[in-house]
C-alpha cells in the first residue's frame, strides 16, 4: 500500500452508518403477508457490518421494482443520513432483476473498480459463472452506494473483501 493511501486511511472516519437493502420480490411478498423472510445475505451483511463497529440504521427488504428502489435509496439519505447504502440483490440478467438499472442513472460518480476487482475475486472462487455478475459501486448525493449480487457468498465476499476496507477511504473523500 502507498504511503498516500496509508494516509487517507488513518484520516479516514472509523465509524460509518449505513443502510442495507435486499432487494427481492419473492422475499417481499412473504413479508408482507406476515411470513418470515429468510433473509440469510442481508442478515451476513449486518453481522459483518456490526462487527467492524459500524452503524446499521436502516433494514428492509423492498420489491425488484425501480421506482421503490429509487424511492428507498433517496429516503435512506435524507431521513436517516445514511453514510453507505449497500443493494443485496436484484443484480441478475432476468427481467425482473432491475436494481443495476435503478440505481446506474443516478450515479454522480461511478467507481468502477469495485465491479471488476469484485468479478475478479468471484472468478477466483465460482468461476465462469462470474460472467454474469452485475455489481456497481459511485457516489449518489455524498453517499457510497453498493449493488451487490443477493447469494450469501457474494454478500460475504463484497463486504469482507472491499466494502469494509474501502469504504471508511471512499467516505473521507467525498466529505471533502
Amino acid at each position: 500500500m502507498s504511503e498516500t493511501s496509508k494516509k487517507h486511511k488513518e484520516e479516514a472516519p472509523k465509524k460509518l452508518t449505513f443502510a442495507v437493502i435486499t432487494v427481492s420480490s419473492s422475499r417481499y411478498e412473504k413479508q408482507m403477508k406476515g411470513e418470515k423472510a429468510a433473509d440469510i445475505s442481508g442478515n451476513l451483511i449486518i453481522k459483518l457490518l456490526k462487527n467492524a463497529n459500524h452503524d446499521v440504521k436502516l433494514y428492509k427488504i423492498i420489491p425488484d421494482d425501480i421506482l421503490e428502489i429509487r424511492k428507498t435509496l433517496t429516503d435512506a439519505i435524507h431521513e436517516h443520513k445514511i453514510d453507505v447504502i449497500i443493494f443485496s440483490g436484484g443484480t441478475g440478467v432476468s427481467k425482473k432483476d432491475v436494481t443495476i438499472e435503478a440505481i446506474l442513472p443516478l450515479l454522480e460518480k461511478d467507481i468502477p473498480g469495485f465491479g471488476e476487482i469484485f468479478r475478479f475475486l468471484s472468478f477466483q472462487e465460482i468461476g465462469t459463472a462470474t460472467i454474469v455478475t452485475r455489481a456497481i459501486a459511485g457516489i449518489y448525493r455524498n453517499t457510497l452506494i453498493f449493488c451487490i449480487p443477493g447469494s450469501p457468498q457474494a454478500a460475504k465476499l463484497a463486504v469482507e473483501k472491499l466494502i469494509l476496507p474501502e469504504a471508511p477511504h471512499i467516505i473521507k473523500h467525498t466529505k471533502e
